[in-house]
């Protein structure tokens, strides 16, 4: 503790580091182009605090560099008044450091006052508080329809740490969202289906939430959309509620989600990108049903009508779709229950797989292409061996070759 003479002049110290702060931080707002403080990184404020070495040269006061690249921006009160006293000459320092000392009582007063006054709108909010502004706006019903897609395009942010979007439920951001999803306009129902999506990402107690909220079999329906963005999204977030949560899965095949996907996959005419998140899609459910050996699989699996529309998008001209077909089959030739000659005489899977390797061999020959398609021929080699293997036709010149 600080008693008597010290005590004053700590008292003194930092009201003349605060009183430069102000005239510091006022003059770089009158300078700055952008109209207002950009608030630094972590790196940055570290960067702002380095303290100089013993034998430097430079003035005490100067406790950090000048960069003349760094952005002014500060994260915290400590970042601010660093770069106040760095960027002070200490000539001014001495004499500001002298009129305040000459400052009646009540003048000290006023003068702190000023700086509160100062630093509370400088204040920057937590990602809690903006959570909850942009929640309260799309509570309010006489909100603009642009001020209603900022608000949910800012949630689309700040619930990409997983800590803020667990605060999502608590904020009653949850409902909100999951209530938008009914909104006649299909650029907000697509919003609020991308953030309840990345909420839910890799995030078990998001999703559990979600799931008791209703809202996947809402999502579902918005997969059917014929506004093509508004699908992609809705499954997007379908994929994420889904994802190692078998209570996701067991409501997902409830509500005819293997149909869902048959319907998506076997439809050429559909967009390619939702035809990319569905075989994706399946390609997880399979993986997780390895994952999970002690569950019974699914009759939806070996659907032979199901395997023959996952094998058919091998002989795409997309190869992103092929490769996600492939990595589909994969984890679905490894269940117990499906029959290797369905796949051989129902999908022909063993001619799909041959065709499929004498595409990729001419993309070798082009430059552009070449990597990635001895990455998805590497792909296919593990399918078809995986699929040999399965038929009981693995010997020594195949493993070789």
């Amino acid at each position: 503790m600080y008693t008597g003479r010290n005590r004053v002049a700590v008292h003194y110290l930092w009201l003349i580091i605060l009183t430069i702060t102000a005239l510091a931080v006022a003059e770089r707002l009158k300078n700055s182009s952008s109209g207002g403080l950009i608030w630094s990184t972590a790196k940055e404020e570290e960067d702002l605090l380095r303290k100089p070495e013993p034998n430097d040269d430079s003035s005490a006061a100067a406790v950090v560099n000048d960069h003349d690249d760094i952005d002014g921006g500060f994260s915290s009160l400590d970042g601010m008044l660093q770069w106040a006293i760095g960027h002070s000459d200490p000539a001014k320092l001495k004499e500001t450091a002298e009129d305040v000392q000459r400052l009646s009582p009540n003048e000290l007063k006023k003068r702190q006052m000023e700086i509160k006054e100062l630093m509370e709108k400088l204040k920057m909010p937590s990602d809690a508080q903006l959570m909850q502004i942009a929640i309260d706006d799309l509570n309010n019903s006489s909100l603009s329809l642009e001020d209603r897609h900022r608000a949910l395009e800012e949630l689309l942010i700040l619930v990409e740490p997983i800590d803020n979007a667990n605060d999502l439920s608590k904020l009653g951001g949850l409902a909100v969202l999951i209530r938008e999803l009914n909104h006649p306009d299909t650029d907000t129902r697509k919003l609020s289906a991308w953030i309840l999506g990345k909420a839910s990402q890799n995030n078990p107690f998001v999703q559990k939430q979600v799931l008791e909220l209703g809202a996947l079999t809402k999502l579902m329906k918005m997969v059917k959309s014929s506004f093509i963005e508004e699908a992609v999204k809705a499954l997007y977030a379908v994929s994420a509620l889904t994802r190692n949560n078998l209570a996701g899965q067991e409501l997902f095949y409830a509500e005819a989600g293997d149909l869902m996907l048959q319907d998506i996959l076997s439809n050429s005419s559909i967009d390619i990108r939702l035809r990319r998140k569905a075989v994706f899609l399946v390609g997880d459910l399979a993986e997780c049903q390895l994952e999970n050996i002690h569950k019974a699989e699914l009759p939806f699996f070996s659907n032979r009508i199901f395997l023959k529309s996952v094998v058919d998008l091998t002989a795409s001209t997309d190869l992103d779709l092929q490769e996600k077909a492939l990595a589909a089959i994969k984890n679905l030739l490894q269940l117990r229950t499906i029959e290797a000659l369905v796949l051989k005489d129902f999908c022909g899977l063993d001619t799909a797989l041959e065709r499929l390797r004498q595409q990729l061999q001419d993309l070798m020959q082009e430059e552009y292409q070449r990597d990635y398609a001895m990455d998805v021929e590497v792909l296919r080699r593990e399918v078809e061996l995986i699929f040999q293997r399965k038929l009981g036709k693995v010997g020594t010149t195949f493993l070789w070759n």
